[in-house]
């Protein structure tokens, strides 16, 4: 099962990817995770990445297509992944559906999470809040804005690239979290 996880930032889309990974037995590629490890690490990768992740920017397409492309061949993505950050614009989609046209696979779902823009600041604050030790370098309002903006300019338009896919399911973030998980577990069930 290939699933591409689809939503703002501060969605919750970390929080559902890792239910459905658990739930489906499947692996969870996060590119935010990919890269945040890296820099972590301190890899090649990484110290290009660190100085724009702190600014909120975002790496190149062309980057993150060689780190997707690599990561799927994993064995354990063999029984499917769930795709977290990942197409972020329409450029990417069209490159992933080239790469799964390549490969012989197929999307078998896309889920977005639908949230109101207006409480992702007060997530975003309470995560931060929450998180003293472990600081995510994205993890302030300035950043939030700048990430939601560039979602409005570069990430919707997905939802209309992807919304004639015969599996397009729309999900109520809004919901506790339990529900939201509730839901996508009902609705990607019908898929099997």
């Amino acid at each position: 099962m290939i699933i591409i996880l689809l939503g703002p930032p501060g969605a919750g889309k970390g929080t559902q990817a890792v239910f459905i990974k658990n739930h489906f037995n499947i692996a969870h590629i996060s590119t935010g995770d990919m890269l945040r490890e890296a820099v972590k690490n301190e890899t090649e990768l990484g110290l290009m990445a660190k100085d724009v992740m702190e600014r909120g920017d975002l790496v190149s397409d062309d980057l993150l297509l060689k780190l997707i492309n690599e990561r799927i061949k994993n064995k354990d993505c063999e029984n499917g992944f769930i795709l977290d950050g990942y197409p972020r614009n329409q450029k990417q989609a069209a490159s992933l559906d080239e790469i799964f046209s390549q490969s012989g696979k197929n999307i078998d779902g896309i889920v977005q999470i639908d949230v109101d823009f207006s409480i992702l600041e007060k997530r975003i604050t309470r995560r931060v809040s929450e998180n003293k030790g472990e600081k995510r370098a994205d993890d302030n309002l300035d950043v939030l804005k700048k990430r939601l903006k560039e979602y409005v300019e570069q990430t919707e338009p997905l939802i209309s690239y992807y919304s004639n896919h015969k599996n397009y399911i729309v999900i109520n973030g809004m919901s506790d979290i339990s529900k939201v998980s509730e839901d996508i577990k009902i609705n990607l069930n019908k898929l099997k």
